[in-house]
């Protein structure tokens, strides 16, 4: 049941940016980045801003709290898999891949990983738990990904 509840918080992370782009536009759209370069690309892209981390911490959060495990361990797994997320951003700028460009594994396994390594930690979970749980955020996220495109909420069926 625990890691049912942590890979619904993953996909509450994962999607709550989308959804805060669908809700608020423009609002606070502005790039974690803020456009730096290194080396002629962006250090994460524009799809990565501040609203999309607010939604994802804010939202995560609430979640977790309401389901019995802490309002502030929904603020340590949104912020482990935004990291993991802008990690996977900035490896594919500096392999030269366009913003909201798709690459499998790279786009799910670090948002999904570092929070289970934390949860590893907390909740003593086994790897082989860790590797079902990352397994199975790869997949709801690809089918939600679909669902969300169906729905007009994302831009791309990834």
């Amino acid at each position: 049941m625990l890691e049912l509840k942590i890979l619904f918080l993953l996909g509450i992370a994962n999607g709550a940016p989308i959804i805060a782009m669908k809700l608020f536009g423009d609002s606070l759209a502005m790039p974690l980045d803020r456009g730096y370069q290194l080396y002629g690309q962006p250090l994460f892209g524009p799809s990565k801003t501040v609203r999309g981390i607010l939604a994802a911490l804010l939202l995560t959060g609430l979640c977790s709290g309401l389901m019995g495990l802490g309002f502030l361990m929904g603020i340590v797994i949104a912020t482990l898999a935004m990291c993991g997320d802008l990690l996977s951003s900035f490896i594919k700028r500096r392999l030269g891949r366009p913003s909201s460009s798709r690459f499998l594994g790279l786009d799910q396994i670090p948002e999904a990983l570092l929070p289970l390594l934390y949860c590893k930690q907390v909740y003593g979970l086994d790897w082989g738990m860790v590797f079902l749980v990352v397994a199975g955020f790869i997949v709801v996220e690809l089918l939600l990904s679909r669902v969300l495109f169906a729905l007009h909420v994302r831009k791309r069926p990834y």
